[in-house]
């Protein structure tokens, strides 16, 4: 029975750790329950809409701690911007099809602050529900309206100080993805240079191009969790593992733009329908060695991002470093030996000297 609730426990915590839209959820119907029985013990006219309190809890738990502060007073701004202009084409028009025209096209004209940002939105929002359910008591309702959505935010904003997200582990995922394709994308280039043929250019644009979604999304991974970081107290037990993703999201980042652009001069010195090949049977064999050991160096990230209190280690750039100067020289000799230039292979040393010295650093 220990035994059962043990791996019950372990498989719960692993659910909400590396899926934040479960501990969103939880945190979002947690704020709303308790801006509902707020809103449903405050004083009149309050009690009157106590709905509106959970829609304010909802706007604050559904982002990040230090966002949720600053969008729910965008969202605050945005309702009490629509119930002015609501208020004051009511007091100058009656009810009807040119009042509703007039409110929505200055509400979205409103919306459109950049103060506001993306809760612009509420402007219409606020002045439609101003303008059609308040009628015969606007101020009332706007005083209900907007100090329910207050109330519902600051409780949402507690919830999330009390249970603020993280989401290291989201980026993790996300960071190592992107490390595999990488590394996968390495590993079949120096295959290919191996088996001594050409490279068909219309599968590696493709292969390029089916990289970009993964990098977007490790990009976008840890922006996410650096802005979670901001005024977290979680941050401070979790500080080295959050400095260790942020210093792999740069090597990885770079790593990208690297292979990105090994993919691009190989295709071109190397594609279908040349005469000759750039870089011949002696120079591929010691670019394929280069292209493994950089693969390797990459994949030995992956040990320090998952313990980054390991301490230093071997130089993950030492291998690269060591296998280009070999790529290098050989470069050099066959220059001499051939009186060819082969400027794609002097450019492949460059490019990838970039990475080990990323990797180094």
């Amino acid at each position: 029975m220990t035994r059962w609730w043990g791996r019950g426990a372990a498989g719960l915590h692993h659910v909400w750790v590396r899926h934040p839209r479960w501990s969103l959820a939880f945190r979002g119907a947690v704020a709303a329950a308790l801006a509902w029985l707020v809103g449903v013990v405050a004083p009149a006219p309050f009690s009157d809409y106590p709905y509106y309190a959970p829609l304010g809890a909802v706007i604050a738990t559904t982002s990040t701690l230090a966002r949720s502060v600053r969008e729910s007073v965008q969202t605050v701004g945005a309702l009490l911007l629509g119930a002015a202009i609501a208020l004051a084409v009511d007091s100058v028009l009656v009810p009807g099809v040119l009042s509703v025209a007039l409110v929505v096209g200055l509400a979205l004209l409103c919306a459109g602050w950049r103060v506001l940002g993306a809760q612009g939105t509420w402007v219409a929002n606020s002045a439609i529900f101003v303008l059609v359910l308040g009628q015969g008591e606007s101020a009332e309702y706007v005083g209900a309206f907007a100090g329910l959505v207050v109330v519902g935010a600051a409780i949402g904003t507690g919830v999330n100080l009390l249970l603020p997200p993280l989401l290291l582990a989201p980026s993790a995922i996300a960071l190592g993805a992107l490390r595999d394709a990488l590394v996968e994308q390495l590993d079949d280039l120096a295959g290919r240079l191996d088996d001594e043929g050409t490279l068909d250019p219309d599968e590696w644009e493709r292969r390029r191009r089916a990289l970009f979604p993964t990098i977007e999304g490790a990009r976008a991974a840890v922006a996410r969790s650096g802005e979670a970081s901001r005024g977290n107290p979680r941050a401070r037990r979790h500080g080295e593992r959050a400095r260790s993703q942020a210093r792999q999201a740069e090597v990885l980042g770079t790593a990208a733009e690297v292979v990105d652009e090994v993919v691009r001069l190989l295709v071109d010195g190397e594609r279908t329908g040349r005469d000759d090949v750039e870089l011949g049977p002696r120079l591929r064999p010691e670019l394929a060695t280069a292209l493994r050991t950089f693969a390797r160096a990459l994949r030995g990230t992956e040990r320090a991002a998952d313990d980054p209190g390991t301490g230093p280690g071997a130089d993950p750039g030492a291998d690269v470093a060591r296998s280009l100067d070999r790529l290098r020289d050989v470069v050099r000799d066959e220059r001499e030996r051939s009186g060819h230039d082969h400027l794609v292979a002097g450019a492949l040393v460059v490019v990838l000297r970039r990475g080990a010295d990323v990797l180094a650093a």
